[in-house]
């Protein structure tokens, strides 16, 4: 019986032990991501980025993460391809069976999931100079400038691009339709659908083979 008690007792510290030490390589990891993610992709900010999934030395040596969540609040700048640039608000994302080398200095993931937040003020910035954005209900957005203004639905266009109709207002129509590229995402991302409501626009992601780090 001795034996038996002094052969549970090592089995739960070493268990513990390898909790400790698991965890321990677990917060190593998300900040080293952390940092790689913020260098590779030129953000303002540094994001939170939880590593999903238990154990996670298995995984280390596996080179492959089950699942790693990524979010950023507080404001980040992204630019939008044309000399503007966006102020995204908030940003999270699922990310799904990501490769990753010794250092973190490469990382892919094979899928991923998100949404981004865009205040107005920040979208009427990225537009134009003078532009004014807010909610107009019903799903939809009212732009103006210098008095006058529209109604219009925003769009995704060629899966990189926020798009709004200015067609009704003669002072911004000769501006591609009031479309703006979005740059700085991870490459992979495309947007899936941009939405409206009374805080700002919401914007769905996704993408497969989405690279995080490295070239």
């Amino acid at each position: 019986m001795r034996a038996i008690r002094t052969l549970l007792i090592v089995v739960v510290v070493l268990g513990g032990l390898f909790v400790a030490a698991d965890r321990a390589a677990v917060y190593f990891a998300e900040n080293k991501a952390a940092d790689k993610i913020r260098s590779s992709q030129n953000l303002s900010g540094t994001p939170d980025v939880s590593i999903k999934g238990f154990p996670f030395l298995t995984q280390l040596a596996d080179s492959k993460l089950d699942e790693v969540d990524v979010s950023l609040n507080g404001g980040v700048t992204a630019g939008t391809g044309d000399g503007h640039a966006v102020r995204v608000s908030s940003f999270d994302a699922q990310l799904h069976g990501v490769e990753i080398d010794s250092s973190f200095s490469s990382a892919v993931a094979d899928r991923a999931s998100g949404t981004a937040h865009l205040d107005y003020a920040d979208l009427g910035r990225a537009l134009g100079p003078g532009v004014s954005m807010s909610y107009a209900g019903d799903g939809k957005v009212k732009a103006g400038m210098l008095g006058f203004t529209t109604t219009s639905t925003l769009s995704v266009a060629h899966g990189d691009a926020i798009r709004m109709d200015a067609s009704r207002m003669p002072l911004l129509s000769g501006k591609v339709d009031m479309e703006r590229k979005i740059t700085g995402l991870p490459r992979g991302i495309k947007l899936d659908k941009v939405t409206a409501t009374e805080k700002g626009v919401d914007i769905t992601l996704g993408g497969t083979d989405v690279r995080l780090a490295g070239h």
